[in-house]
Protein backbone atom coordinates (compact mmCIF):
# COMPACT_ATOMS: atom_id res chain seq x y z
CA UNK A 1 0.00 0.00 0.00
CA UNK A 2 1.42 3.39 -1.00
CA UNK A 3 0.73 6.17 1.50
CA UNK A 4 0.17 9.69 0.13
CA UNK A 5 2.34 11.07 2.92
CA UNK A 6 5.69 10.49 4.57
CA UNK A 7 6.08 8.54 7.78
CA UNK A 8 6.05 11.60 10.05
CA UNK A 9 2.85 12.94 8.49
CA UNK A 10 1.24 9.50 8.71
CA UNK A 11 2.14 9.09 12.37
CA UNK A 12 0.75 12.57 13.08
CA UNK A 13 -2.49 11.60 11.32
CA UNK A 14 -2.76 8.39 13.30
CA UNK A 15 -2.47 10.33 16.56
CA UNK A 16 -2.69 8.51 19.88
CA UNK A 17 -3.26 4.80 19.34
CA UNK A 18 -4.62 2.34 21.90
CA UNK A 19 -3.75 -1.31 21.29
CA UNK A 20 -6.70 -3.15 22.82
CA UNK A 21 -5.67 -6.46 24.35
CA UNK A 22 -6.51 -8.88 27.14
CA UNK A 23 -10.27 -9.06 27.39
CA UNK A 24 -12.12 -11.73 29.32
CA UNK A 25 -12.18 -14.69 26.91
CA UNK A 26 -10.41 -18.02 27.14
CA UNK A 27 -7.77 -16.57 24.79
CA UNK A 28 -6.88 -13.71 27.15
CA UNK A 29 -3.26 -14.78 27.63
CA UNK A 30 -2.69 -15.03 23.87
CA UNK A 31 -4.29 -11.61 23.39
CA UNK A 32 -1.95 -10.06 25.97
CA UNK A 33 1.02 -11.43 24.03
CA UNK A 34 -0.39 -10.22 20.71
CA UNK A 35 -1.16 -6.75 22.01
CA UNK A 36 2.23 -6.33 23.63
CA UNK A 37 4.00 -7.26 20.37
CA UNK A 38 1.77 -4.99 18.27
CA UNK A 39 2.28 -1.99 20.57
CA UNK A 40 6.04 -2.53 20.58
CA UNK A 41 6.15 -2.78 16.77
CA UNK A 42 4.04 0.34 16.28
CA UNK A 43 6.32 2.25 18.63
CA UNK A 44 9.30 1.15 16.53
CA UNK A 45 7.74 2.91 13.52
CA UNK A 46 7.25 6.10 15.54
CA UNK A 47 3.53 5.65 16.20
CA UNK A 48 2.34 6.96 19.57
CA UNK A 49 0.92 3.59 20.67
CA UNK A 50 0.01 2.28 24.12
CA UNK A 51 -0.98 -1.27 25.09
CA UNK A 52 -4.33 -1.17 26.92
CA UNK A 53 -5.71 -4.15 28.82
CA UNK A 54 -9.50 -3.80 28.49
CA UNK A 55 -11.92 -6.03 30.41
CA UNK A 56 -15.15 -4.03 30.49
CA UNK A 57 -17.29 -1.51 28.63
CA UNK A 58 -15.98 1.13 31.01
CA UNK A 59 -12.40 0.30 29.99
CA UNK A 60 -13.27 0.71 26.31
CA UNK A 61 -15.11 3.97 26.93
CA UNK A 62 -12.05 5.29 28.78
CA UNK A 63 -9.91 4.44 25.74
CA UNK A 64 -12.18 6.43 23.42
CA UNK A 65 -11.78 9.46 25.67
CA UNK A 66 -7.98 9.31 25.79
CA UNK A 67 -6.96 8.08 22.32
CA UNK A 68 -7.70 8.77 18.65
CA UNK A 69 -8.03 5.22 17.30
CA UNK A 70 -7.59 1.59 18.30
CA UNK A 71 -5.67 -1.40 17.03
CA UNK A 72 -7.78 -4.37 18.14
CA UNK A 73 -5.63 -7.29 19.34
CA UNK A 74 -8.42 -8.93 21.34
CA UNK A 75 -9.06 -12.62 20.69
CA UNK A 76 -12.19 -14.62 21.45
CA UNK A 77 -15.53 -13.56 22.81
CA UNK A 78 -16.46 -9.93 23.39
CA UNK A 79 -13.30 -8.53 21.81
CA UNK A 80 -13.43 -10.45 18.53
CA UNK A 81 -17.11 -11.33 18.22
CA UNK A 82 -18.51 -7.88 17.47
CA UNK A 83 -19.16 -6.68 21.03
CA UNK A 84 -16.31 -4.17 21.24
CA UNK A 85 -16.74 -3.34 17.55
CA UNK A 86 -20.42 -2.42 18.05
CA UNK A 87 -19.48 -0.08 20.89
CA UNK A 88 -16.74 1.62 18.87
CA UNK A 89 -19.04 1.91 15.85
CA UNK A 90 -21.70 3.61 17.98
CA UNK A 91 -19.08 6.11 19.16
CA UNK A 92 -17.71 6.58 15.62
CA UNK A 93 -14.27 5.68 16.94
CA UNK A 94 -11.83 4.33 14.31
CA UNK A 95 -10.44 0.83 14.82
CA UNK A 96 -8.69 -1.92 12.90
CA UNK A 97 -10.31 -5.04 11.57
CA UNK A 98 -13.82 -6.10 10.69
CA UNK A 99 -16.90 -4.26 11.85
CA UNK A 100 -19.57 -5.67 14.16
CA UNK A 101 -21.53 -7.89 11.75
CA UNK A 102 -18.54 -9.50 10.07
CA UNK A 103 -16.77 -9.95 13.41
CA UNK A 104 -19.80 -11.71 14.89
CA UNK A 105 -20.13 -13.93 11.83
CA UNK A 106 -16.44 -14.86 11.72
CA UNK A 107 -16.50 -15.80 15.41
CA UNK A 108 -19.49 -18.05 14.75
CA UNK A 109 -18.09 -21.07 12.90
CA UNK A 110 -21.55 -22.49 12.21
CA UNK A 111 -23.05 -19.38 10.62
CA UNK A 112 -19.88 -18.71 8.65
CA UNK A 113 -20.24 -22.17 7.14
CA UNK A 114 -23.93 -21.64 6.40
CA UNK A 115 -23.05 -18.37 4.65
CA UNK A 116 -20.25 -19.95 2.61
CA UNK A 117 -22.55 -22.79 1.63
CA UNK A 118 -25.21 -20.27 0.62
CA UNK A 119 -22.90 -18.48 -1.80
CA UNK A 120 -21.54 -21.73 -3.22
CA UNK A 121 -18.11 -21.81 -1.56
CA UNK A 122 -16.65 -25.20 -0.56
CA UNK A 123 -16.73 -26.09 3.15
CA UNK A 124 -16.87 -29.57 4.73
CA UNK A 125 -20.22 -31.12 5.64
CA UNK A 126 -21.41 -30.76 9.21
CA UNK A 127 -24.11 -31.26 11.82
CA UNK A 128 -25.12 -29.03 14.72
CA UNK A 129 -25.79 -29.80 18.37
CA UNK A 130 -27.52 -27.10 20.42
CA UNK A 131 -30.26 -26.75 23.05
CA UNK A 132 -32.83 -26.71 20.25
CA UNK A 133 -31.06 -29.47 18.28
CA UNK A 134 -29.97 -32.17 20.76
CA UNK A 135 -27.61 -34.84 19.56
CA UNK A 136 -29.43 -37.68 17.79
CA UNK A 137 -27.16 -40.71 17.79
CA UNK A 138 -29.51 -42.63 15.50
CA UNK A 139 -29.73 -39.80 12.99
CA UNK A 140 -26.02 -39.08 12.77
CA UNK A 141 -24.93 -39.59 9.16
CA UNK A 142 -21.44 -38.08 8.75
CA UNK A 143 -18.54 -40.39 7.97
CA UNK A 144 -15.87 -40.90 10.60
CA UNK A 145 -13.53 -39.37 11.47
CA UNK A 146 -15.13 -36.04 12.36
CA UNK A 147 -13.95 -33.04 14.35
CA UNK A 148 -16.06 -31.57 17.15
CA UNK A 149 -15.81 -27.84 17.85
CA UNK A 150 -17.45 -25.21 20.04
CA UNK A 151 -19.02 -22.83 17.54
CA UNK A 152 -17.78 -19.63 19.20
CA UNK A 153 -14.24 -20.35 20.44
CA UNK A 154 -10.89 -19.71 18.79
CA UNK A 155 -7.34 -21.10 19.08
CA UNK A 156 -8.75 -24.65 18.70
CA UNK A 157 -10.09 -24.50 22.28
CA UNK A 158 -12.52 -27.31 23.09
CA UNK A 159 -11.88 -29.24 19.87
CA UNK A 160 -11.45 -32.99 19.47
CA UNK A 161 -11.03 -35.39 16.57
CA UNK A 162 -13.41 -38.35 16.86
CA UNK A 163 -13.00 -41.70 15.13
CA UNK A 164 -16.15 -43.57 16.18
CA UNK A 165 -19.69 -43.08 17.43
CA UNK A 166 -18.90 -44.29 20.95
CA UNK A 167 -16.44 -41.42 21.47
CA UNK A 168 -18.63 -38.76 19.90
CA UNK A 169 -20.84 -38.04 22.90
CA UNK A 170 -17.79 -37.50 25.14
CA UNK A 171 -16.33 -35.04 22.62
CA UNK A 172 -19.65 -33.19 22.45
CA UNK A 173 -19.78 -32.96 26.24
CA UNK A 174 -16.20 -31.67 26.28
CA UNK A 175 -17.03 -28.97 23.71
CA UNK A 176 -20.15 -28.04 25.69
CA UNK A 177 -17.89 -26.94 28.54
CA UNK A 178 -17.08 -23.99 26.25
CA UNK A 179 -20.28 -23.39 24.26
CA UNK A 180 -23.93 -24.41 24.02
CA UNK A 181 -23.73 -24.64 20.23
CA UNK A 182 -21.48 -27.40 18.90
CA UNK A 183 -20.29 -28.01 15.35
CA UNK A 184 -19.58 -31.58 14.23
CA UNK A 185 -17.61 -31.27 11.01
CA UNK A 186 -16.57 -33.84 8.46
CA UNK A 187 -12.85 -34.55 8.84
CA UNK A 188 -10.85 -33.76 5.71
CA UNK A 189 -7.88 -36.04 5.13
CA UNK A 190 -5.15 -34.06 3.43
CA UNK A 191 -2.91 -31.07 3.97
CA UNK A 192 -3.60 -28.07 6.18
CA UNK A 193 -2.98 -24.51 4.99
CA UNK A 194 -3.70 -20.99 6.09
CA UNK A 195 -3.90 -17.84 4.00
CA UNK A 196 -3.79 -14.30 5.37
CA UNK A 197 -5.59 -11.36 3.78
CA UNK A 198 -4.17 -7.84 3.96
CA UNK A 199 -6.48 -5.19 2.55
CA UNK A 200 -7.93 -6.77 -0.59
CA UNK A 201 -5.02 -9.09 -1.31
CA UNK A 202 -4.01 -12.54 -0.13
CA UNK A 203 -0.53 -13.00 1.31
CA UNK A 204 1.57 -16.11 0.55
CA UNK A 205 -0.04 -19.29 1.84
CA UNK A 206 1.51 -21.31 4.66
CA UNK A 207 1.51 -25.11 4.80
CA UNK A 208 1.08 -26.30 8.40
CA UNK A 209 2.62 -29.64 9.38
CA UNK A 210 2.15 -31.04 12.88
CA UNK A 211 2.61 -34.41 14.54
CA UNK A 212 -0.69 -33.79 16.36
CA UNK A 213 -4.00 -34.99 14.92
CA UNK A 214 -4.64 -31.40 13.85
CA UNK A 215 -3.31 -27.88 14.40
CA UNK A 216 -4.59 -27.66 17.98
CA UNK A 217 -3.83 -25.20 20.83
CA UNK A 218 -0.59 -26.93 21.79
CA UNK A 219 0.60 -27.11 18.17
CA UNK A 220 -0.20 -23.41 17.75
CA UNK A 221 1.33 -21.94 20.87
CA UNK A 222 3.57 -24.45 22.64
CA UNK A 223 4.95 -27.15 20.37
CA UNK A 224 8.48 -26.94 19.01
CA UNK A 225 7.80 -29.57 16.35
CA UNK A 226 5.12 -27.77 14.33
CA UNK A 227 6.41 -26.86 10.87
CA UNK A 228 5.38 -23.71 9.02
CA UNK A 229 6.27 -23.99 5.34
CA UNK A 230 6.24 -20.73 3.40
CA UNK A 231 6.47 -20.63 0.42
CA UNK A 232 3.89 -23.38 0.75
CA UNK A 233 5.20 -25.54 -2.10
CA UNK A 234 2.09 -25.49 -4.29
CA UNK A 235 2.41 -24.70 -8.00
CA UNK A 236 1.98 -20.93 -8.51
CA UNK A 237 -1.25 -21.30 -10.50
CA UNK A 238 -2.81 -23.52 -7.83
CA UNK A 239 -1.77 -21.17 -5.03
CA UNK A 240 -3.18 -18.18 -6.92
CA UNK A 241 -6.48 -20.00 -7.44
CA UNK A 242 -6.77 -20.81 -3.72
CA UNK A 243 -5.78 -17.24 -2.79
CA UNK A 244 -8.63 -15.96 -4.98
CA UNK A 245 -11.01 -18.35 -3.18
CA UNK A 246 -9.77 -17.06 0.18
CA UNK A 247 -10.34 -13.41 -0.78
CA UNK A 248 -13.84 -14.32 -2.00
CA UNK A 249 -14.58 -16.09 1.30
CA UNK A 250 -13.21 -13.10 3.25
CA UNK A 251 -15.42 -10.65 1.38
CA UNK A 252 -18.48 -12.94 1.56
CA UNK A 253 -18.41 -12.58 5.34
CA UNK A 254 -17.98 -8.81 4.99
CA UNK A 255 -14.53 -8.75 6.61
CA UNK A 256 -12.18 -5.81 6.17
CA UNK A 257 -8.54 -4.70 6.69
CA UNK A 258 -6.97 -8.03 7.59
CA UNK A 259 -7.68 -11.58 8.66
CA UNK A 260 -6.78 -15.19 8.03
CA UNK A 261 -8.66 -18.08 6.42
CA UNK A 262 -7.83 -21.66 7.38
CA UNK A 263 -8.41 -24.39 4.82
CA UNK A 264 -7.66 -27.97 3.89
CA UNK A 265 -6.58 -29.54 0.62
CA UNK A 266 -7.96 -33.06 0.35
CA UNK A 267 -6.33 -36.02 -1.36
CA UNK A 268 -7.78 -34.83 -4.70
CA UNK A 269 -6.40 -31.28 -4.23
CA UNK A 270 -9.88 -29.89 -3.60
CA UNK A 271 -9.75 -26.87 -1.27
CA UNK A 272 -12.17 -26.81 1.68
CA UNK A 273 -12.72 -23.63 3.71
CA UNK A 274 -12.64 -24.25 7.45
CA UNK A 275 -12.93 -20.89 9.22
CA UNK A 276 -12.14 -17.19 9.12
CA UNK A 277 -10.16 -15.49 11.86
CA UNK A 278 -10.95 -11.77 11.97
CA UNK A 279 -8.29 -10.93 14.60
CA UNK A 280 -5.53 -13.52 14.15
CA UNK A 281 -2.76 -13.94 16.68
CA UNK A 282 0.28 -11.68 16.64
CA UNK A 283 2.62 -13.73 18.85
CA UNK A 284 6.03 -15.17 18.01
CA UNK A 285 4.23 -18.31 16.73
CA UNK A 286 1.69 -16.35 14.68
CA UNK A 287 1.01 -16.93 11.02
CA UNK A 288 0.04 -13.55 9.56
CA UNK A 289 3.45 -12.00 10.39
CA UNK A 290 5.10 -15.07 8.89
CA UNK A 291 3.15 -14.71 5.62
CA UNK A 292 3.82 -10.98 5.53
CA UNK A 293 7.55 -11.58 5.95
CA UNK A 294 7.47 -13.93 2.95
CA UNK A 295 5.90 -11.05 0.99
CA UNK A 296 8.70 -8.70 2.06
CA UNK A 297 6.75 -6.94 4.83
CA UNK A 298 8.37 -6.93 8.26
CA UNK A 299 6.29 -6.97 11.44
CA UNK A 300 6.44 -3.22 12.25
CA UNK A 301 5.47 -2.37 8.68
CA UNK A 302 2.65 -4.94 8.77
CA UNK A 303 0.98 -3.49 11.86
CA UNK A 304 1.50 0.06 10.59
CA UNK A 305 -0.21 -0.86 7.30
CA UNK A 306 -3.16 -2.41 9.14
CA UNK A 307 -3.47 0.63 11.40
CA UNK A 308 -3.26 3.07 8.48
CA UNK A 309 -6.39 1.45 6.97
CA UNK A 310 -8.37 3.18 9.73
CA UNK A 311 -7.66 6.50 7.97
CA UNK A 312 -9.53 5.46 4.80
Amino acid sequence: MQEPWNRTDLNDALGRVAVLMGGTAAERDISLKSGTEVAKALQQTGVNATACDVKSVQDVLAVTEQYDRAFIALHGRWGEDGGVQALLDALKFPYTGSQMTASALAMDKLRTKWLWQGVGLPTPGFQVVSPSRPFDKGGFDLRFPVIVKPSHEGSSIGMRKVDDLDSLEDAIAFAQDYDTEILIEQWVTGREYTCAVLGDSALPMIHLKTDHDFYDFDAKYQSSTTQYICPCGLPPEQEASIQALVVEAFHAVGARHWGRVDLMLDENDQAWLIELNSVPGMTDHSLVPMAAKAAGIDFPELVRRILSMTLA
